[in-house]
């Protein structure tokens, strides 16, 4: 599991692990069934408070992507399709609301914004050769 924090971001780091973890299990890099770090290990390979990834451990259980195992450890959790699917469609939205903002600020019309995302999705669609209707 390969997590990077930004300590200079504004973002809290319990909120930067829930995010990255979030984004693995969606994107496939964890599969259901799969076992993450212990919070200790992870916490001393991050180089934060044990505290911290505890707290991101728990949130992640309560938001139904992972489950304790008492005794044995933390597990990605099977999801249903339609939840799979809301949540990928949430980070996405994440991303995309921040690109949004950006083309605003900086006064680059709807159009124009709209036309480069369509490129960059096809560039991209063609050089991961996946065609998800998910």
């Amino acid at each position: 599991m390969l997590l990077e924090i930004n300590h200079h971001s504004g973002v809290p780091i319990y909120r930067q692990v829930i995010e990255q973890i979030r984004r693995q299990i969606m994107a496939g890099q964890l599969s259901e069934g799969e076992q993450l770090m212990s919070v200790r290990d992870l916490a001393a390979q991050l180089r934060v408070n044990p505290m911290t990834i505890s707290k991101a451990y728990a949130l992640l259980e309560v938001e139904g992507l992972v489950e304790r195992r008492r005794g044995i450890g933390l597990f990605v959790d099977r999801l249903q399709k339609d939840k799979k699917a809301h949540t990928k469609i949430q980070l996405l939205e994440e991303v995309l609301r921040k690109a949004a903002v950006m083309a605003v600020q900086l006064e680059i019309a709807e159009e124009k914004a709209g036309e480069m995302l369509a490129k960059l999705y096809k560039e991209y669609d063609l050089r991961t050769g996946s065609h998800s209707n998910e």
